[in-house]
């Protein structure tokens, strides 16, 4: 008897408006996507339509499940929610500026010790990862030999895509995920393989940014570009 492999696609969120703000969201609610991100889940929804998915499920902010509301219209399949595969919880930093964090010596212990860091009333990179992984493999174990679609945040897939593919916790910094990006695993009997990461080959060109835009952003704020790549802490 051929062994059921269950096929499992983190997606990010497409592109909003605070992704390029310089602050960091987190669990904000109200956060839409704009109209780049909605061109984004177009062409989205357009790849995803020719693949056999059957269940949909999303964490439970809006940029997610519009993200996946899209997809899951196109498959004619329903969103489920999902509060394990939640954005980030930072407390006391939701909202603030990352350009401003970066000057505190906390923020020197998200770059070089994550895993020993936990948000200052908020939870650890170590909490995301046990919630996203519990999340991943009760789903999986749910479709045995089938493929679903996972809707969630930067970090938080970052987090799992280091677990599944045994890279350190304190490395998963260099792990990118792009807005509206896919990363696929496969799990047999014999774990996890990793098929593709950052997958982002249906999205359409990054608009050209603006000669003087270009030359400004050097150090702590260049945080915002990165975050928008889903590269370094923080990414939302």
């Amino acid at each position: 008897m051929a062994e059921q492999i269950a096929r499992v696609l983190l997606i990010r969120h497409a592109t909003n408006d605070w992704i390029s703000s310089g602050k960091l969201p987190c669990r904000t609610a109200g956060v839409h996507l704009n109209e780049r991100g909605r061109s984004e889940v177009e062409a989205l929804a357009e790849r995803m339509a020719i693949l056999p998915i059957k269940a949909i499920y999303s964490s439970p902010l809006e940029r997610a499940m519009e993200t996946a509301q899209a997809v899951a219209t196109r498959l004619n399949l329903p969103v489920q929610v999902v509060d394990g595969v939640q954005e980030t919880d930072c407390g006391e930093w939701q909202g603030q500026a990352i350009e401003e964090l970066a000057k505190t010596d906390l923020w020197r212990i998200v770059q070089l010790y994550p895993s020993g860091f936990r948000f200052p009333g908020g939870e650890t990179f170590a909490d995301i990862q046990a919630r996203m992984v519990a999340a991943v493999d009760g789903l999986r174990a749910a479709h045995p030999g089938e493929m679903i679609a996972v809707f969630s945040h930067a970090d938080p897939i970052k987090i799992a895509i280091a677990y599944y593919a045994g890279i350190p916790l304190d490395l998963f910094q260099r792990i990118s995920v792009s807005p509206a990006s896919i990363s696929e695993f496969a799990f047999s009997t014999y774990g996890p393989h990793l098929l593709r990461i950052n997958d982002g080959a249906h999205l359409p060109p990054e608009p050209e940014a603006p000669a003087d835009a270009k030359a400004e952003g050097e150090g702590a704020a260049n945080g915002a570009s990165e975050a928008a790549a889903g590269i370094g802490p923080l990414a939302t």
